[in-house]
């Protein structure tokens, strides 16, 4: 390895991305492609392609570390991911003979949390929830600067909670990919958002028409907010973090941050709510900051 350089990836379910961190955290070397979405040896290719691509590039080797949409359980096999191809798959293995190297695996949203946590929106605060809020929805904790991963390996997955306090027309809820329904996932990715509003838009044609003026998108983007607000609201009553950071395609929209703070008001069991609801610093690069520090810099060397 060379230098303290670390590729991080982010395995998101439309794109992958990855991205060249030197030692002291400067990014450089961006590249993304298509997800091909389910084409699991499709997509051990398009990882090899990036890391490769990059390297050539720079003329180094880097240490690689991944953030995907679920996690790799005990038995080495992807599990509880929505780019439903990859699990039961052994992505850690195949990935690692495609680059000739070990690869280091992370949940993407325990990623982007450790990434705003670290240096980002969130730096500073002891106790931080991070969301991604994009084609999946998922979550990451970090205490004191350390990922809470959990003994199942699942903390943080509150897209897979039911919505609480559901109102009418809410129940049962949408199928979803686990087998449930009604999952906060169903109703606050981007395309649940879509699917709520139902015309074709997708979010961001929805979020961009709601800011124009549209009415009928309008609507759907506050009921969305109001959803999200209660979804988050279980959030601050189990975890009482000191801030939450939205992450992922659907944390552009600018309303959110005001709106769903006074929106949750109700629902915490607090009469005061000290959490801090912010937008993310780095934006679409905390997915692969966070994966490439999944190795610490004198790793690298």
């Amino acid at each position: 390895m060379a230098g303290g350089f670390r590729i991080g990836i982010d395995l998101g379910g439309s794109k992958i991305e990855a991205a060249l961190i030197d030692r002291g955290g400067g990014l450089s070397r961006r590249r993304r492609v298509p997800t091909p979405a389910g084409d699991y040896a499709g997509t051990i290719a398009a990882i090899a392609g990036l890391v490769a691509a990059i390297e050539s590039e720079a003329g180094i080797r880097a240490t690689v570390g991944i953030g995907i949409p679920g996690t790799i359980a005990e038995n080495g096999l992807v599990k509880n991911a929505n780019s439903t191809w990859l699990i039961g798959r052994p992505l850690a293995r195949d990935v690692a003979a495609a680059l000739g190297r070990e690869a280091r695996f992370a949940n993407d949203a325990n990623c982007f949390a450790l990434s705003e946590a670290a240096d980002g929106a969130a730096a500073g605060y002891r106790s931080v929830f991070g969301v991604i809020l994009g084609t999946g929805v998922g979550g990451g904790i970090v205490i004191d600067g350390r990922l809470v991963v959990g003994a199942n390996g699942i903390a943080g997955e509150w897209g897979h909670n039911p919505l609480p306090w559901p109102v009418p027309g809410e129940r049962p809820g949408p199928p979803c990919y686990c087998g449930r329904s009604g999952c906060i996932e169903t109703f606050l990715s981007g395309p649940g958002l879509a699917a709520d509003h139902g015309t074709g838009l997708g979010a961001a044609e929805i979020a961009a028409a709601a800011a124009a003026g549209d009415s009928a998108c309008r609507a759907s983007l506050d009921r969305y907010a109001e959803r999200l607000a209660r979804a988050l609201a279980h959030v601050v009553n189990l975890l009482d973090p000191e801030a939450i950071v939205l992450g992922g395609g659907l944390s552009g929209i600018a309303m959110l941050y005001e709106a769903v703070p006074l929106l949750w008001r109700p629902f915490v069991f607090s009469d005061t709510v000290a959490t801090r609801l912010l937008p993310p610093r780095h934006g679409a690069s905390s997915g692969v900051r966070g994966a490439a520090w999944l190795w610490r810099p004198e790793e690298a060397e």
